[in-house]
């Protein structure tokens, strides 16, 4: 029992990570309606960037993590006005090449200033575990800042789109652009807080993915990045709850097939359950019918 309890909590805490990424997705489709799939790479610079400045230049961890959540923002930023802003009319495919690009253009780079070799991530986090069961249960101090973090993230981002000026201009975009600009909403202007919001979050995602996993490469962010979305479908993308929920459940998942089925198809395990929720619900768990008018 305390074996199951164990892995439901990493489990979790895994999922956690896994939310946070995917509500940076959903929002980003939520409102722009483009899936951006450099968005996983933006862990990673996240990452990379707190491994030079707490590593590298030994700054304090917490300066070191606003570091790099300012310079995500900025990364986000930059990359919708010079990749995605000029696409804002073009094709859906249009959009998801250039975002495979930018994808592949981030690795890059990165694998130009840091090399390939696998990096070791100290962990930002001096909470001490704490231990239950008379010591059979540990949980890390990663794991609770981690699931505190999401939980925290999700309910500010709750209350930001609905009692803030900004988060309603994004619900408005999100239900029609064209008609919030006729209403004076700057679209351009909300779109690219979007993507800045997102950025943060994979800033944030990527030092606690790191901190419970220490190692970091040039492709850290890529087979999360495909899972967060994964769990940001699984909830109904577009949902920022859903969003939470899908990513959860798609940690626990993972976790408790690694330990009770094969830690080789635990990945495909969680493609499973996704297709067969799909299957039984195509708008995903908490995803709304779209109604199109003709």
């Amino acid at each position: 029992m305390i074996g199951f309890i164990s892995y439901l909590v990493n489990g979790i805490s895994l999922g956690s990570v896994y939310a946070i990424i995917a509500l940076g997705y959903t929002m980003v489709y939520g409102i722009a309606k483009m899936l951006n799939f450099a968005h996983g790479d933006v862990i990673m610079i996240g990452a990379f960037v707190v491994f030079s400045t707490v590593s590298g230049a030994g700054l304090p961890p917490v300066i070191g993590v606003l570091i790099s959540v300012v310079a995500c923002t900025l990364l986000g930023m930059a990359i919708e006005r010079i990749a995605y802003k000029p696409l804002r009319k073009a094709s859906k495919l249009a959009v998801l090449i250039t975002a495979i690009g930018v994808s592949y253009f981030l690795q890059n780079v990165a694998l130009l200033i840091y090399g390939a070799n696998t990096k070791s991530f100290t962990s930002v986090v001096t909470i001490e575990p704490l231990t239950l069961a008379d010591g059979a249960l540990v949980i890390s101090g990663e794991t609770i800042v981690t699931v505190a973090a999401c939980i925290i993230i999700m309910i500010g981002l709750m209350t930001f789109m609905k009692y803030s000026k900004s988060g309603r201009a994004m619900l408005a975009v999100s239900e029609d652009s064209g008609a919030a600009q006729l209403m004076g909403v700057n679209v351009n202007s909300t779109i690219a807080l979007t993507f800045a919001i997102g950025s943060a979050l994979a800033a944030i995602a990527g030092v606690l993915l790191c901190s419970s996993y220490p190692s970091l490469t040039p492709y850290t962010g890529s087979m999360p990045g495909i899972k967060a979305f994964v769990a940001a479908v699984f909830g109904g993308i577009g949902s920022i709850p859903g969003a939470f929920i899908g990513g959860i459940l798609l940690g626990v998942i993972e976790i408790l097939g690694k330990a009770y089925v094969s830690s080789q198809l635990a990945d495909a395990i969680v493609f499973a359950v996704l297709i067969i929720v799909l299957l039984v619900k195509p708008t995903g768990l908490l995803g709304k019918q779209i109604q199109e008018k003709v």
